[in-house]
């Protein structure tokens, strides 16, 4: 066990000299905190499944367990990089400082994050980029214990695979060696990480704000759908578009999110050439209340996504009463298996795939809906930020005294 210097406060934090390697355990009213730095590349203000997972991921580590967090963040959105945010924020009460980037969104380099991990006691990179390789490289400058959660890594989409295989089998192997655990943020992502990183890697799967759409979903079923999530190629929007067509009226699709490598107008262009303007909605930038209306005018969650680390906002879907609807991929196949509903379909075959969900869609009744709620139960927060917090222990318990 690392020696503990205990400290008994009530408004104030005491943090490490920058450069320490020891841990600086604070105890406040008999309950032991530590300083978690959470690195990623976006965060709030901006909106999506990283960003809800690592907010979500602070708040319940210090409600739970008395881990203090904070974030360090890029300035810039990706979908708007001529607005620079301000340096410093907060969310969820969760304080938040950014730095400058430069290069491109794919590998933002953003240097300064050195300099940013004042107080930490560990430090937890989200996602394979820049800082994952950077921290690492700097471990004996920075001095901190690195994690790392995988968040899907970086094999996305089939863009420049050749290549990322490459740098995944060295520079990203070497980069592994600095971390005492990654992290898989799914069973996939685990798989992965173990050929580089067999002894560091474990798998702790992202938790899902399961309360935040809770019971949001339409209370009679509907032949509406929702893909919630960016436009991203590896997300295969489009296919949902033809799955619409091929179900006919009166089924409905509503797209909301964000545009990535597609944009809005791409998905309006798709609709139009499917001669389904009418059924199909693209809602850009949708904030959650929002979003919690959309969501009330559907009955079934659909993704066509051809590569997920988990399916965050599925299993959010399936805590509004949303039954998926979704691609056969593992991710997938082990959440359908784990909740033991909804439907696994073809997408690329669109006409097959209608007629499976129209059979389904005869069976689907008010239990249905009940049962959906209840399955997401088991993907909350408060259990996966348990995993964390005995591995962060771990971690500390393990540095020299």
């Amino acid at each position: 066990m690392p020696t503990i210097r205990t400290i008994f406060i009530f408004s104030s934090m005491r943090t490490t000299p920058a450069g320490s390697s020891k841990p600086t355990i604070i105890s406040g009213l008999g309950k032991v905190i530590m300083h978690v730095r959470h690195v990623v590349r976006q965060f709030a203000p901006m909106v999506g499944g990283l960003e809800d997972a690592v907010a979500q991921l602070a708040f319940h580590l210090q409600r739970d367990h008395g881990i203090y967090g904070s974030v360090v963040t890029l300035d810039r959105s990706f979908s708007n990089l001529d607005h620079r945010l301000s340096s410093s924020g907060e969310s969820l009460g969760i304080p938040i400082r950014r730095i400058p980037f430069r290069g491109s969104t794919r590998y933002p380099i953003a240097p300064r994050v050195i300099k940013e991990l004042d107080g930490a006691d560990i430090v937890h990179v989200h996602g394979i980029d820049f800082f994952f390789d950077f921290l690492s490289a700097t471990r004996l400058l920075h001095r901190r214990p690195l994690v790392a959660s995988t968040h899907g890594g970086f094999f996305h989409t089939n863009f420049a695979s050749a290549a990322k295989r490459a740098w995944f089998a060295s520079i990203t192997r070497v980069s592994a060696s600095g971390f005492a655990r990654i992290f898989g943020s799914s069973e996939n992502d685990a798989v992965t990480f173990r050929r580089i990183a067999p002894l560091q890697t474990l798998t702790i799967e992202n938790g899902v704000n399961i309360d935040k759409w809770r019971d949001a979903g339409s209370q009679e079923l509907c032949p509406t759908m929702i893909f919630i999530g960016r436009f991203s190629v590896n997300k295969d929007v489009p296919a949902l578009i033809r799955l619409t067509k091929a179900l006919g009226t009166p089924w409905h699709l509503i797209v909301a999110g964000q545009p990535s490598d597609l944009s809005a107008k791409d998905l309006h262009a798709a609709a139009e050439a499917s001669g389904i303007s009418d059924r199909v909605e693209i809602h850009v930038g949708a904030d959650d209340a929002a979003l919690r209306t959309l969501i009330g005018r559907a009955s079934y969650i659909a993704s066509a996504s051809r590569y997920e680390g988990f399916g965050l906002s599925v299993v959010e879907g399936m805590s509004a009463g949303l039954v998926p609807l979704l691609r056969p991929i593992p991710p997938f196949q082990r959440l359908v298996t784990r909740a033991n509903l909804g439907l696994l379909v073809d997408m690329d075959d669109a006409d097959k795939a209608a007629r499976e969900v129209q059979a389904f869609h005869g069976n689907v009744t008010s239990q249905t809906r009940a049962a959906t709620i209840r399955a997401a139960n088991r993907f909350g927060w408060t259990n996966a930020a348990s995993y964390f917090a005995r591995e962060y222990q771990s971690v500390l318990n393990t540095l020299p005294q």
